[in-house]
């Protein structure tokens, strides 16, 4: 048997990019277009991936996996637990335990623990009663839905892979949460929730595991273990991003050593495990780009990466995508030695659509994020995103939440599976639509570790200021339009852009239209207003692009407020 030389792997991995050369370059050649779905994604859509109707069977898994596969998708990695197991664990606790079918006072301690209204409390303990009883109805007919999307990838010949969450909070505001493991009902496992500045009070929903307590790690390693030995998964990503809450902060160096040790028996059991397969398996993190935030949590990515612990990094913001992540100051940081993919989340930005038609535009429909415009249901913006990636040498594109916009079961709504073909070849990009976008602050306490937004921007009269993203170069002859929106724009506004140092142009047109639509938002949402400006295409540069807005304004009071700036390419 062959052995597995991990080394070679990596740089075979970053040869493409980075000048290595290997015939391992082949084998994570087929990892470049990856889909995460998260422990729920064939359960918030029943009536998708199974239309006959309930009880749910596995049928519903293996067409979620076809549809996967009929898309390009080359690797998917299942996310099969928060802090407990969704699966039908033999060795851990899992999200079932103690539940019985219709029992609704079984989730009153989560409906604490996400501040449930009191007015919405039963139509909440309803639903949940509806959705984890798809779970059951699994279960009852003896189906491993995990073990069953092993089966189902490899039917297919896709990679199954697994995504672990390091440290989901999903129900840390109330410990009796069904989503808290016994570990975390005892306060000695648990961070003190510091806010940021220490006269604030601590952040309930910071309360996170605390990896400083054995414990805890030995809990995680246990997820680890079972997903290897019992479920036979080919690779492994360690998600920080759900949450990147490690040690207490200001963690000191011999806090990160202690964390890093343990980062060691996680990458010597992967080798343990390729050593009894003979096949290599990749270990990797799914991280913001933030290393700074990330060392003082406990978390020395320079120092695990030096020490040839992973195999790839994922650089992501939370739920917005990024779109101007500084990979080339990352990969100076981190070296040659670590393969990166580009992450494309579900949110562009926060910046409200409206669909003329929806009512949930009033606020009034049950829809959660009403006018938020949902990535996945945009070819264009799907692909302008992974383009922009592509375009600073990432090895591959994963998508994340992308099935987020199914979820939410908005009128007009739907994700673009087809999108996603094809969304990893920076070549076959090339010549499409695409909406490319900035990101805009949250408002959510992720924000701290996100990479800073650059809008909204106040541009004071006779003032300028310059935004930059990632994008692939085009071919002539098609059409570049860029968009600077404005919320609440001044009378007699007088806008100029130029792109990439180029002369400045004040030839513009007002609108709220969107660039392209996404799903049934085509409008942005009052009080924004768009100038609109257009160039060939060739001006795009590959990599880094910079636009600079102009306020001519003569008004002393003429400042305006940019809160996106938004460009398309199409091609007639």
């Amino acid at each position: 048997m062959e052995a597995v030389n991990r080394r070679d792997l990596l740089r075979g991995a970053g040869s493409a990019v980075f000048g290595h050369s290997s015939r391992r370059l082949r084998q994570l050649d087929k990892h470049r277009n990856l889909f995460t779905g998260d422990s729920c994604v064939y359960f918030y859509n029943p009536e998708l991936w199974q239309p006959e109707g309930l009880p749910y069977t596995a049928r519903a898994i293996h067409r979620y996996v076809d549809l996967l596969a009929d898309s390009g998708v080359d690797t998917f990695l299942s996310n099969p637990n928060a802090q407990v197991a969704w699966y039908p664990s033999k060795r851990l606790e899992t999200i079932l335990d103690g539940y019985r079918r219709g029992d609704r006072d079984f989730f009153r301690a989560h409906a604490r623990a996400t501040h449930v209204p009191p007015e919405q409390l039963d139509a909440f303990l309803d639903n949940m009663v509806r959705f984890h009883n798809l779970y059951l109805d699994l279960a009852e007919a003896g189906v491993d839905w995990l073990a069953e999307t092993v089966k189902a990838c490899r039917r297919r010949q896709i990679a199954p892979w697994v995504s672990v969450r390091m440290n989901d909070t999903h129900g840390v505001e109330d410990a009796a949460s069904h989503f808290n493991c016994k570990a975390f009902r005892d306060p000695a496992n648990r961070l003190g929730g510091r806010a940021i500045d220490p006269a604030d009070p601590p952040n309930a929903h910071w309360v996170a595991l605390n990896y400083a307590r054995k414990p805890v790690r030995d809990f995680m390693f246990s997820h680890i273990r079972e997903y290897l030995e019992n479920y036979g998964f080919e690779g492994l990503e360690l998600d920080w991003l759900r949450d990147p809450h490690i040690l207490e902060p200001g963690a000191t160096e011999a806090d990160c050593r202690l964390v890093t040790s343990w980062l060691k028996d996680v990458r010597a059991f992967a080798d343990s495990r390729a050593r009894i397969t003979g096949k290599p398996l990749p270990l990797g993190l799914r991280i913001p780009a933030n290393l700074g935030y990330l060392r003082s949590r406990g978390l020395d990515v320079q120092a695990i990466v030096r020490d040839g612990l992973v195999d790839f990094i994922g650089f992501s913001n939370f739920w917005q995508t990024s779109w101007d992540i500084p990979y080339e100051q990352l990969r100076a940081e981190l070296g040659p030695d670590v393969v990166f993919h580009g992450v494309v989340e579900d949110a562009p930005n926060w910046i409200p659509g409206h669909a003329p038609d929806m009512a949930s535009n009033t606020g009034q429909a049950p829809y959660p994020n009403p006018g938020v415009r949902y990535m996945s249901a945009s070819a264009p913006m799907l692909r302008a995103n992974a383009a922009g990636k592509l375009s600073m040498g990432v090895h591959g594109i994963e998508q994340f939440n992308f099935f987020c916009t199914d979820q939410v079961k908005i009128p007009g709504l739907r994700a673009d599976y087809g999108a996603l073909r094809g969304i990893h070849d920076l070549s076959a990009l090339r010549g499409k639509e695409k909406h490319y976008c900035l990101s805009s602050p949250s408002g959510r306490l992720s924000m701290l570790w996100e990479t800073p937004e650059q809008i909204p921007a106040v541009i004071e009269p006779r003032n300028r200021r310059e935004f930059r993203l990632t994008m692939c170069d085009e071919q002539a002859g098609g059409t570049l339009r860029v968009q600077v929106a404005l919320e609440n724009p001044p009378g007699a506004t007088r806008l100029g852009l130029s792109l990439n140092g180029a002369w400045p142009t004040f030839e513009s047109r007002q609108t709220r239209d969107m660039l392209f639509p996404a799903g049934p938002y085509t409008r942005f949402a009052a009080p924004v207003t768009a100038w609109e400006f257009k160039f060939d295409s060739s001006v795009i540069r590959q990599g880094w692009n910079f636009v600079t807005v102009l306020n001519n304004s003569r008004n002393p009071a003429g400042a305006v407020k940019v809160v996106s700036v938004e460009l398309g390419v199409s091609f007639a």
